[in-house]
């Protein structure tokens, strides 16, 4: 997946959503999502990165525990070959639910996309 199509992916959920986190007082009320990329495995050869293997974090947040949106999110990252790992927080302070779905994804370059998420 190139970064654009994973953007692409988060933005088709038709939910309000940013890379990491919204600026500081927006006053953002849930549900919305947040994605980031937390952490890379690439695979070397050669004495160089071969591929490039990024660490996906998507973040749903929501007031009460939202089954439907996760069966969603669940049905398109399984449609996309993407196997996840998902946890569940409460954010006591915020008084949200975070469902968390950790997946692999393997970068593809595309050269004029932005690649700052």
């Amino acid at each position: 997946m190139t970064y654009q199509e994973i953007k692409e992916l988060v933005a088709s959920f038709g939910l309000p959503y940013s890379y990491y986190q919204f600026p500081q007082d927006t006053g953002r009320a849930p549900p919305f999502l947040c994605f980031f990329f937390g952490s890379s495995d690439d695979m070397y050869a050669d004495d160089k990165n071969f591929q490039r293997i990024r660490g996906l974090h998507l973040e749903l947040y929501t007031d009460r525990k939202a089954f439907n949106l996760e069966e969603e999110i669940e049905s398109r990252l399984e449609a996309l070959d993407l196997p996840y790992y998902k946890e569940e927080t409460f954010l006591d302070k915020e008084r949200m639910h975070m469902t968390t779905y950790e997946m692999d994804v393997v970068i593809t370059s595309d050269k004029e996309e932005d690649q700052n998420g």
